[in-house]
């Protein structure tokens, strides 16, 4: 969108999905980047071909814990992916009976497991773990997800109002992602470099972590998590129910 021949073609403006999903609902915006778990809640129409999904471990959603998943009762979360926070809810309740108090936190691993059991990290955060080392349990929720359901997950997907989502957009949108992804190195050496990350692991997370272009598979998979975290109770409806 900035460097291809789609530039022009959209005024652009840079937010988190959380974000993107607000000024969509606000009317800000007529398409986003917008959280999966936001589907549930607004009447979107999709972008269809684009996203951010993956396949297996995604690496950049970390969930870093004190305590074996099942005995987890509190979760420090960067919530600036809503469905990042959703996912932990489903992958804690559904393969391991956990259901905890999950709790808005800036993403400081040290500061989160002072105040909680678990703490979840994404995006850069999450990337500068060193998740071959440490004291603490961690676990990729993109390789619990995938292990959990045999499916792909999707994070987020390009969505916007039913009358903003053309055909003409479609195919924009197809074709700067693969604009991109023919430019991977030229990605690399400028993220690498502005993010204080080797390259190596920029170039992984690129091509092996994050897949961008979505197929029938990763829409089933994307229906499949959109309906167990409707289902989800939370832990006060856990206790509830208890009683």
């Amino acid at each position: 969108m900035l460097h291809g021949a789609q530039r022009g073609l959209f005024d652009l403006d840079f937010r988190i999905p959380a974000e993107c999903a607000d000024r969509l609902a606000s009317g800000e915006a007529d398409l986003g980047i917008v959280p999966s778990f936001e589907l549930t809640r607004q009447e979107l129409t999709i972008v269809p071909g684009v996203g951010i999904a993956c396949h297996g471990p995604v690496r950049s959603i970390l969930l870093v814990s004190s305590r074996p998943p099942s005995e987890i009762r509190t979760l420090a979360a960067d919530s600036s992916s809503r469905t990042s926070v959703q996912l932990a809810r489903v992958v804690l309740g559904r393969r391991y009976g956990a259901f905890p108090v999950i709790a808005p936190h800036a993403p400081d691993l040290q500061a989160m497991l002072q105040v909680a059991d678990a703490a979840l990290l994404i995006g850069d955060p999450a990337l500068r773990i060193d998740i071959g080392s440490g004291p603490y349990r961690i676990y990729d929720l993109g390789a619990e997800w995938v292990a959990m359901t045999g499916m792909p997950m999707v994070f987020a997907v390009w969505a916007g109002r039913k009358n903003a989502v053309t055909p003409e957009v479609t195919a924009a949108f197809r074709e700067s992602c693969r604009y991109g992804r023919e430019r991977i190195e030229e990605i690399v050496a400028c993220e690498a470099g502005q993010r204080s990350f080797p390259p190596d692991l920029i170039r992984e997370y690129l091509t092996m972590r994050i897949v961008h272009e979505l197929g029938p598979r990763d829409y089933q998979g994307m229906d499949l998590f959109l309906s167990y975290a409707k289902q989800a109770p939370s832990c006060e409806e856990r206790r509830e129910t208890a009683v």
